[in-house]
C-alpha cells in the first residue's frame, strides 16, 4: 500500500478531471481525494498498491479533453480512510 501527493498542470480545470478520478479511483479500488487548486492545477492524494495507482493514471491521461502537461509526485504516509471525495 502507497500514497501519493501529486499535481497535475495543463488543461486539467474546467474538464471533468475530478469526475474522472473519482470514478477511475473506484474502479480500480484507490482511496484519496482530489481538489481544484487557485493556480489551476489540480491536486491529489491517492492511495492503493503502485498497479492500481498506476492504472488510475494511465486512465487519466487518456482521458478525453483532458490534457496533462506535468505531474509532481510524492510519497506521503499511507492513512486510514475509505473512499475517494472531490474537495
Amino acid at each position: 500500500m502507497t500514497r501519493k501527493h501529486i499535481v497535475f498542470k495543463g488543461s486539467v480545470q474546467g474538464v471533468g478531471f475530478r469526475w474522472r478520478a473519482q470514478s477511475a479511483a473506484h474502479l480500480y479500488g484507490c482511496t484519496g481525494w482530489v481538489s481544484n487548486s487557485y493556480d489551476g492545477s489540480v491536486v491529489m492524494e491517492v492511495q492503493g498498491s503502485d498497479d492500481d495507482i498506476d492504472c488510475m493514471l494511465q486512465t487519466l491521461e487518456n482521458g478525453t479533453f483532458i490534457s496533462i502537461e506535468d505531474m509532481e509526485i510524492k510519497t506521503v504516509p499511507v492513512i486510514d480512510e475509505r473512499g475517494f471525495s472531490i474537495e
